[in-house]
Parts: structure tokens; C-alpha cells; sequence
């Protein structure tokens, strides 16, 4: 009998058990780990590679490879954890004080249930088809059931070589992996749809890196990072399989068939609607009802979610640095930071990421138009396989833009307390904040303090504004004073007290967010073994709309040393 089949029976037998004598159990009871309840319908569902070593190959006809960690350990050391996510898989905080957790989730020791595998999957890198890439060091465990029936991906980042690493090792860095672990966690403070970090732990052994690739490698601090999500599905899942001609097209509609039934239900059994039909812009006034072909549906949610996210990635700032199509979750989540930054001084052109510096292609102003760029590979992959008509394909791409620009709009009503769009008057005030390099974050949150009253003073028009509008002269002090005046003449007509209207912008205009130099901190100190500054980075950007009496300092502007070469301004090797 094949040998993985005998698992993967086992696993279900387990499951079905489990799930049979959860009837009368306590849902609010927190779990030990080895309670949680393992699933594993990747792998159970969806065809694998029949190998299962970690060889660098072209691997075919298969979604995933089943491998194991393999990231040589020491004394490994839990550094930081998230009791929210740990809440989302009903695992008891105590967990973390387990002496064999960092074991566990270094992968040097197993959980009875896993079933780990790196996933396969292709992408475009920089507009060029990059062809086979998959998970290079992620390995995904398997995935975890609460008792909601919410399904959670737990995945180690940095757990060693898989057959995609292609040259790489498969180990991960300190340096990326708090980058990565405070970003998830940040990020989902902002209320962004975001991956999520269970833990991130160190390895107790160097790996070699090259962090400037200016042939100077130095031994780093080596550590994992365990990553939470629904799913890991990119658009480069569907891509690579599409490009691999006929024989794949199975492959392609598995996947869309996997994704909808687990993460999209609701469009298993749709019903002909009007709300969700569109026309085809035909001379006939032809219509097409979207229920009629559930992968169209699921197309335009899949546009409609990245729209979304972009938007709000918009809304504060965030920068994300590597927005190739296999770093594109299909549920609209944020994943993969690698080279992310957020803005200090608004500047459109901003990249954080080195290698993106001579074309900006993942600027922060070209970010919405990737985003159209990168959902057009997506449905050219499901027209391929034969899953959408060129037609439906369009209108995804139509939804997409129509969604992102509603969105903003919203977002930048909200972020100005105005109670409608004024096109005029934001287009100014991003001008302005560009001419000057005003701070992004800083300025919303102290606009909140601008009085709706006409009768001001022209010469105190500025004063709640002097600590973001720093060394301007008096021509660009002209400047702002006129937008102030219309912003105030706008205001005063909205029938919003400024005290409410103050606690509704504070509540979309973060105080703090995960500004690069922070991040650089928390490294350097975690990097000599303490980890109090990643514990207390984490706590704050939890709750970043709150004023958090005593945190002021993370809300100051980058010190001067914050803009040497390389503090966090990476495409470095991680």
C-alpha cells in the first residue's frame, strides 16, 4: 500500500473521530497543542508530487510537495508571539510557556496531525514569467479547525530546503523574520487584510547572508517565523498550471474548485440575480448573469478583494515592495513582506525595495495599476484553462477598477472628515504634501485638530499643523494657508461638531504605524538578545488608533540616523 496514502487515511480517521466527539465539548475551552484539530484538505484533495525529498527540480503535474523541516537547530528561543492569533485557533496562551515550543515551531519536533508540504506555484517577477517557483523556504504544517469550523493554514517560514528553493537554503534570518512577524501583526492592527504570525523563534544557529549583496556575507542570526492564514493560494498557483498547456487544465480548475468550496462558499449555489449580471457592452445590449459560471463570480471577488486591500494599503501609506503575481493571495490578503515599507515624508515615488529602485515599477504610486496588471495575469491563466470567456475576464478587470477608485474615495472622505468626496481639495492637499515631504501618518492624525470656524485668524490657520509642517518658507506657507481655508470652508458645511468629527478621523487615521527605523531598533537589540523592544513594538502597532499615553516615541519622526543605506530599505537577502 502506498505509504502516503496510509497517512493521509490515518489523518482522516483521526479527524472524523475527533469531530464526532466534539459534540458535547466547551467551544470556549483553549486547546494544548495537541488538541488542535488537524484537517489537511490541501493535500487531501488536491494532487501531489510523488516525491518527497527537498532535491531542487521542476516538479509536475502536482499542487504541493509533501517535505519536512529540515532547518538545523540549537537551544532554540521563543522571541515573540501573538496571543490574537493564537485566539483564532483556540490555542491556550499558556502554550508559549511550553519549554518544547520553540521546538515545535522551529519544526525540530512534530505535532501528531501535521502534514507538511511546500507549495508549488509560478509567478510573474517584475512583468517577466518567472515559470516554476513555489515555497523556496516556507512549509506549510497543515491546517487547523476550530471549533467554528474556521480553517487556518499554520506555515514556518525559514524551516529549510524544499524542492523550490532552487539555490537558496531555505533558512530565514532574525533581521526578516521580526520584520515579517511585526508586519503581519501590525497590519492587522490597521485593520488590513493581512497573513497572520502565530510566533517567531530563533534557530540558535547562524546562516550566512549577504545583506547588500556587495560580496561582504557575515553570519546572521538564523530564525522562523510561523505564518497564519485561510489559505496561501496566490495567483501563481493557477498560473503555473495554466502555463503547462492541456494536460493541466484539471489542475487549474481543482484549485478554483478547492478555493471556492473552502473560502468562498457562497458561490457554490448561486441563484440568477440581476445584482451580480453585467453587460457586455455589445451592440445588442447583451447581459451575462454571473451565477451562470461560478468561476467568472469568484474572478470578480477575487478583483474586487485586491481592489479592496490596495485601497487600504493606500489609506496608510503602506508600501508593499514586491508585488510579483506569487505575491498575490487570492483571498485579497497581504503576503509576503519582504522589502514593505510604510511612508515617513509622502513621496508617490517611494520603494522600499533596492532592486525596484532604477524603473519603480512597486512604487507606492503605481501600486493600483499593478494590482490591475497583476488580476489580468490571473484571468488570462483562467482563460486559459478554460474557466472564464475573454468577455468575463474583462469585466473582472472593469470590477476591479470600479472598486479600487470607491474604495479610495471612501478611505479619503473618511481620512479628511468630510461627509462626501471633494476630488479639488484632496488632489491639493497630496500636492502640497508632496512639494514639502510632509509626513503621512503624522498629518492626518493632526488635521483632526483643525477647527470648522470660518472666522479664524488667517495668521492661526496653521497652528494645529506646526508640528507636521516643518521648514516651509513663506510661499508654501501661502500654500497650505489657502488649503486650509477651503478645507475649513468645506467643514463648515457638514453639520459635524469638531469633537465628533475628531474621534471619527482618530479612528482611520493611525497614530502609529511600523515605521522602518522602529523596526531597525527592535532588531539591533533582539539582535544582542533581547527581545523586549520586538515585545513592546508588538504591542503598540496592536492598537494603533489608540493615543497609548507614555508610547509617544513611537510616533516621532525617522531620526537622522534612520536614513543611512540599508536600515530595512531591502531587497536584502533574508
Amino acid at each position: 500500500m502506498d505509504s502516503a496514502a496510509t497517512v493521509d487515511s490515518v489523518a482522516d480517521d483521526l479527524v472524523k473521530q475527533r469531530l464526532e466527539g466534539d459534540e458535547n465539548v466547551d467551544i470556549s475551552r483553549k486547546l494544548s497543542l495537541e488538541e488542535l484539530n488537524w484537517d489537511n484538505s490541501f493535500v487531501r484533495e488536491l494532487p501531489g508530487d510523488p516525491r518527497t525529498d527537498s532535491i531542487p527540480r521542476e516538479v509536475l503535474h502536482a499542487c504541493y510537495t509533501k517535505v519536512l523541516p529540515s532547518v538545523p537547530v540549537n537551544n532554540p528561543q521563543l522571541v515573540a508571539w501573538s496571543e490574537s492569533v493564537a485566539d483564532l485557533l483556540e490555542l491556550d496562551p499558556r502554550e508559549f510557556e511550553r519549554p518544547d515550543f520553540p521546538l515545535i515551531f522551529s519544526g525540530a519536533s512534530s505535532l501528531v496531525g501535521e502534514m507538511p508540504y511546500a507549495q508549488n506555484y509560478g509567478g510573474h517577477q517584475f512583468g517577466m514569467w518567472a515559470g516554476q517557483l513555489g515555497d523556496g523556504r516556507a512549509i506549510t504544517l497543515g491546517e487547523i479547525l476550530n471549533s467554528k469550523s474556521e480553517r487556518w493554514e499554520l506555515q514556518l517560514k525559514g524551516a529549510g530546503k524544499t524542492p523550490y528553493s532552487r539555490f537558496a537554503d531555505g533558512l530565514a534570518v532574525l533581521r526578516s523574520s521580526i520584520r515579517e512577524f511585526l508586519c503581519s501583526e501590525a497590519m492587522h492592527g490597521l485593520g488590513i487584510p493581512t497573513t497572520r504570525a502565530l510566533c517567531l523563534v530563533t534557530t540558535g544557529k547562524d546562516v550566512m547572508r549577504d545583506m547588500f549583496y556587495d560580496g561582504n556575507p557575515k553570519d546572521e542570526p538564523g530564525a522562523i517565523v510561523c505564518r497564519v492564514a485561510q489559505s496561501f493560494l496566490r495567483f501563481g498557483s493557477y498560473q503555473l498550471h495554466a502555463s503547462r498547456g492541456k494536460k493541466d487544465f484539471e489542475i487549474v480548475r481543482a484549485l478554483a474548485d478547492y478555493a471556492i468550496r473552502y473560502h468562498f462558499p457562497h458561490l457554490e449555489n448561486m441563484t440568477r440575480s440581476e445584482s451580480i449580471s453585467f453587460s457586455t457592452g455589445e451592440e445588442d445590449n447583451s447581459a451575462v448573469d454571473l451565477t451562470s459560471n461560478k468561476y467568472a463570480a469568484w474572478a470578480v471577488e477575487v478583483a474586487e478583494r485586491t481592489a479592496s486591500m490596495i485601497a487600504r494599503w493606500r489609506d496608510v501609506g503602506f508600501t508593499h515592495g514586491v508585488m510579483n503575481t506569487d505575491n498575490m493571495s487570492v483571498l485579497g490578503l497581504t503576503i509576503d513582506y519582504g522589502p514593505f515599507g510604510f511612508l515617513d515624508a509622502f513621496d508617490p515615488s517611494y520603494t522600499p525595495n533596492t532592486t525596484d529602485l532604477p524603473g519603480r515599477r512597486y512604487c507606492f504610486a503605481n501600486q493600483p495599476d499593478v494590482g490591475l496588471w497583476n488580476i489580468a495575469q490571473f484571468t488570462f491563466a483562467l482563460s486559459t484553462a478554460e474557466l472564464l470567456s475573454d468577455k468575463e475576464a474583462d469585466y473582472a478587470m472593469e470590477r476591479y477598477g470600479n472598486k479600487f477608485m470607491a474604495d479610495y474615495q471612501a478611505i479619503m472622505t473618511r481620512k479628511l472628515g468630510l461627509v462626501k468626496y471633494n476630488k479639488q481639495l484632496i488632489s491639493e492637499l497630496l500636492k502640497n504634501m508632496a512639494i514639502d515631504k510632509v509626513d503621512y501618518t503624522n498629518f492626518f492624525r493632526y488635521l483632526s485638530n483643525i477647527k470648522a470656524d470660518p472666522a479664524i485668524p488667517e495668521d492661526q490657520l496653521l497652528i494645529p499643523l506646526k508640528d507636521v509642517l516643518l521648514d516651509i518658507g513663506m510661499e508654501r506657507k501661502e500654500a497650505w494657508t489657502g488649503w486650509v481655508k477651503s478645507y475649513i470652508q468645506e467643514l463648515s458645511t457638514t453639520g459635524v461638531s469638531d469633537e465628533e468629527r475628531k474621534v471619527s478621523m482618530d479612528s482611520v487615521n493611525p497614530k502609529y504605524i511600523l515605521r522602518n527605523y522602529l523596526c531597525q531598533s527592535a532588531i539591533d537589540a533582539a539582535e544582542q538578545g533581547d527581545f523586549g523592544e520586538v515585545r513592546q513594538l508588538l504591542k503598540v502597532m496592536q492598537c494603533p488608533f489608540d493615543e497609548q499615553p507614555g508610547m509617544e516615541k513611537y510616533a516621532r519622526l525617522p531620526p537622522a540616523w534612520a536614513s543611512r543605506p540599508g536600515v530595512c530599505m531591502l531587497s536584502c537577502s533574508s
